[in-house]
């Protein structure tokens, strides 16, 4: 064998040994995948749910269940990042969005729904609110420069001039931001035309209920309350005070607000796919 040749069989085989002696890096769960990002409160991580039905399927399962049924499309990852009690000032001053949010990989879509604990937490909520959901965009467009950020309204849940109030700031700051607005709170409440207690769990202090009663309840126990996703106990306790006052959506409710939010992505999908026109999205300006 000439000294070339022996050159070139000693190249090929060290080229080979480096590549054993170090394999390719594992693929990252984004690669292959879009990822869906939820922001939002007690009513997007349906924790409740997730004691009482630990298996689902959750708003993440509903969303990403759909989107797979389009056979045209991507396979999805939904992060569902909702927490109980947070508010928009509390995500970004208290550390947990440099924590959790912020360093995600290959983010393409986010879904922003807070207002709620906004409002009784915020104070002058009627200024701050929106600079707060401002500068949480902001920090969005900076982390995630390639995703489409999507300021999404409450569901139903206080009194309709309270919601109203709070879905017109938001509607106010996406057409500031000339960001896409996701209103959910009309299909939510359509939905609820079909029976007004049919998407809310019911959660009932254990106390207030009638001693007698308490025995036979103790399957449906968690914690200090009485906790059922549906109308099976209504026929004891519908009488009971407030015994309908928790608005929380049970899994019916997160199926309307998964069912929607695939509605509103599917043709957001397909028109961002490589060569097609992005007629859904305006420019983005930063304030």
């Amino acid at each position: 064998m000439s000294c070339l040749g022996t050159r070139a069989v000693t190249t090929v085989l060290g080229v080979l040994a480096a590549l054993f002696a170090c394999p390719p890096a594992a693929r990252a769960e984004y690669e292959g995948k879009l990822q869906i990002l939820l922001l939002g409160d007690s009513t997007t991580i349906g924790s409740v749910c997730r004691l009482t039905d630990p298996q689902g399927p959750h708003l993440e399962d509903v969303i990403r269940s759909l989107l797979a049924a389009e056979k045209d499309l991507p396979p999805a990852n939904v992060i569902n990042q909702g927490r109980d009690g947070e508010f928009i000032r509390g995500l970004l001053a208290e550390g947990r969005y440099e924590r959790e949010i912020a360093k995600l990989p290959g983010i393409d879509y986010v879904f922003i729904r807070y207002g709620l604990n906004d409002r009784g937490k915020r104070e002058d909520f009627a200024t701050n609110f929106p600079d707060d959901l401002a500068k949480l965009i902001g920090r969005l467009r900076k982390d995630f420069p390639k995703a489409a950020i999507i300021p999404t309204t409450i569901i139903p849940y206080m009194a309709p001039e309270v919601d109203a109030e709070i879905n017109g700031l938001i509607r106010k700051v996406a057409d500031e931001e000339k960001l896409p607005l996701f209103d959910v709170y009309t299909r939510y409440k359509a939905e609820l035309a079909h029976g007004e207690n049919m998407l809310n769990y019911r959660r009932y202090p254990l106390e207030r209920i009638p001693e007698a009663q308490r025995e036979w309840l103790k399957p449906f126990v968690r914690g200090d309350s009485v906790v059922v996703m549906d109308n099976r106990l209504d026929a004891h306790f519908r009488d009971l005070p407030d015994w309908f006052a928790d608005r929380h959506p049970n899994l019916a409710g997160y199926h309307v607000i998964g069912d929607e939010t695939a509605k509103f992505l599917v043709p957001r999908i397909r028109a961002r796919r490589p060569g097609a026109a992005t007629p859904f999205e305006r420019k983005s300006h930063p304030r």
